[in-house]
């Protein structure tokens, strides 16, 4: 079982989550007055921030291996975001030429760096050219490029920066040179080592592209003053790898196909508790015994039908793509009130999308009113349950609208994961969150997306798929993301008991407003209606108070590690609203995501140290 808080969590503004945690994936927020600041950009919090929730907040490591990428091949005025393969960096530049006036179309150019390497010389990488791609763009428009960074979650991870950035003493290979006249970049900025460059540059659809032969040195290793990445609080870089794979948890990334495989197999067939690497890749067909195995419910489904991206946020993103590009372009539909980026998504590719933002039954009677008069939608993404308040969706009357009136229904089950309840038969794609509850350990990013078998366009998706999907997850993290799921499955029945219990105490209190949990919720019998018969009611509630002062009493008071992200083994809180919509208050509120709400990530700690803990925070807000 994955590591839990049993000491008292991190309370210095900045610090990782969880502590001394080399790719932590949430960051020490521990005052109300904290979190505004954060969103202010307040020096004293922005400036001690070493990592953050990677798709918000740029890791160290990133911004220092871009700085020296900006330094290497970026002119006067540029700024740089970084990707790990050619097509999304393409689609970066397209989403920031699609943003600025066409009558004066901005230079946004790409850099392919290419380093050969061996596993001889390095085991975080399988052998042969590893690619980074730089997207250089006017600084003016750092906040568009960022946005795309942001809703698609397709950036690279801090681990592949970081191996970029520790690449000294490599074999050389010789590159023939272009002469200055015919090289787009400029010849003073290489010198030796075994790199390969190209270099894209287009001004609305235009395009240069040529092989930029120099050689190069590695990119140089970050000083202690240059990349806080390198020591985290006093300790060496040696001692925080050591941390990082303790126990022997990490493997030799030369197995990373195998793990992949084995992940897949674990979404698509639910392995059960502490399968390793070779049980899970064991044939599911006539050797693997049955004991092992927990069949998802879903006719003929198989790992071939399960994806795996470098985030959720990604494989929600690229799922909308898909059927863009796939079907008949038409506007979707985000029913319930989501996840912030999800939203974005919708409202920012595409034709735009009808938003239902309380996923009630009097709004699923709009959507029917809506498709009954010749409205014609692509798809439908809802959540179950949804992120914050915790409602679920009518699957069954859902549908059957999508059967009736073609079209496709989403469903990201990252809150209610796959343990507690069954939607495949509802849905014709299930997206998740690898980062929450089926890693737990805070320190690794994944998404899935799974393809439901007995969908009516099954093959038609399946085929566009297989055209489109590169895989793009970085070695090292698939290694750590399917070491960390080998026990979710005891993780989330434990997480599910603390909730419940949680959830029982606090509905009772007189500061608190409401309890939005599956359990208390007005759309309880939508969540029951796919509930699995040994499932729970998941390890996720927000609590909303009378007053923000309430709130901010309450969240103070509070015990337990503060910052953003879910699922993690260990309880964490955070004012939600003031983190996903602080620019955006009075509109979140017209749905119930209200600025006195503080979201709860139920962990594994002891139930009445738990049950404690938020009895003494509760009690010093009366």
């Amino acid at each position: 079982m994955g590591a839990v808080f049993l000491e008292p969590p991190p309370t210095e503004v900045g610090a990782p989550i969880p502590a001394n945690t080399p790719h932590a994936v949430s960051v020490t927020l521990p005052t109300w007055k904290a979190n505004v600041a954060y969103e202010e950009g307040e020096e004293w919090v922005v400036g001690k921030m070493r990592n953050g929730y990677p798709r918000f907040f740029i890791d160290s490591r990133i911004q220092h291996l871009t700085k020296i990428c900006l330094e290497r091949f970026g002119n006067d005025g540029e700024k740089a975001m970084l990707y790990p393969s050619r097509r999304v960096a393409e689609r970066s530049r397209e989403f920031i030429l699609a943003k600025t006036p066409a009558d004066a179309p901005p230079l946004v150019r790409i850099v392919e760096f290419t380093r050969q390497c061996s596993p001889t010389e390095d085991d975080r990488t399988t052998a042969g050219p590893v690619r980074l791609f730089i997207v250089l763009f006017p600084a003016e428009l750092y906040s568009i490029a960022k946005q795309f960074w942001q809703h698609t979650g397709d950036g690279v991870s801090s681990r592949m920066a970081e191996y970029f950035l520790h690449t000294d003493n490599l074999p050389s290979r010789e590159i023939t040179p272009l002469s200055a006249a015919e090289s787009p970049l400029r010849a003073d900025k290489f010198s030796k080592g075994p790199y390969r460059f190209k270099h894209y540059s287009r001004r609305n659809t235009a395009e240069i592209s040529a092989t930029v032969s120099s050689t190069t040195p590695a990119l140089s290793s970050p000083t202690v003053e240059e990349s806080q990445g390198e020591v985290q609080d006093g300790l060496s870089r040696e001692h925080m790898l050591y941390v990082e794979e303790r126990y022997g948890r990490n493997l030799n990334t030369s197995f990373a196909g195998q793990a992949k495989a084995a992940m897949r197999r674990r979404i698509a067939g639910a392995l059960s508790e502490n399968v390793d690497l070779d049980t899970a890749l064991a044939s599911t067909q006539s050797g693997e015994p049955q004991q092992h195995v927990r069949q998802r419910s879903a006719n003929g489904l198989s790992e071939s039908d399960v994806y795996l991206f470098p985030s959720g946020m990604s494989s929600i993103f690229n799922t909308h793509r898909v059927l863009l590009s796939t079907f008949q372009p038409r506007k979707s539909v985000s029913f319930g009130f989501p996840y912030t980026d999800t939203l974005k998504i919708l409202q920012k590719w595409g034709p735009g999308c009808h938003f239902y933002g309380r996923g009630s039954s009097e709004e699923l009677d709009e959507l029917e009113k809506l498709l009954e008069s010749g409205e014609r939608i692509l798809a439908l993404f809802c959540e179950l349950p949804s992120n914050p308040l915790l409602m679920s969706p009518d699957l069954i009357r859902l549908r059957a609208l999508a059967d009736k009136y073609d079209f496709f229904i989403v469903v990201d089950e990252t809150i209610g994961n796959f343990v507690n309840v069954h939607v495949m038969p509802f849905a014709d794609i299930v997206v998740s969150s690898l980062t929450k509850v089926f890693s737990g350990d805070s320190n690794v990013m994944g998404g899935s997306m799974v393809l439901n078998p007995a969908g009516r366009h099954y093959q038609e998706l399946k085929d566009a798929v297989a055209n489109d999907y590169e895989d793009i997850y970085w070695p090292e993290d698939a290694i750590f993301m399917e070491r960390n799921s080998r026990d979710y499955l005891s993780r989330i029945k434990r997480i599910n008991y603390n909730a419940e219990a949680l959830a029982d105490m606090v509905v009772k209190h007189p500061k608190v407003k409401q309890v939005h949990y599956p359990k208390y919720s007005t759309s309880r019998a939508n969540y029951d209606a796919v509930k699995n018969p040994e499932g729970g009611y998941g390890g996720l509630m927000s609590i909303t108070f009378h007053t923000i002062a309430d709130a901010q009493v309450f969240y103070d008071a509070l015990h337990t590690a503060k910052g953003p992200s879910l699922g993690t083994n260990f309880t964490l809180s955070s004012p939600y609203t003031l983190l996903a919509h602080y620019l955006e208050l009075e509109w979140a509120a017209q749905y119930g995501v209200d600025a006195a709400l503080v979201r709860v990530s139920v962990g594994l700690e002891p139930t009445d140290l738990l049950l404690q803990n938020f009895a003494n925070a509760l009690n010093a807000a009366l």
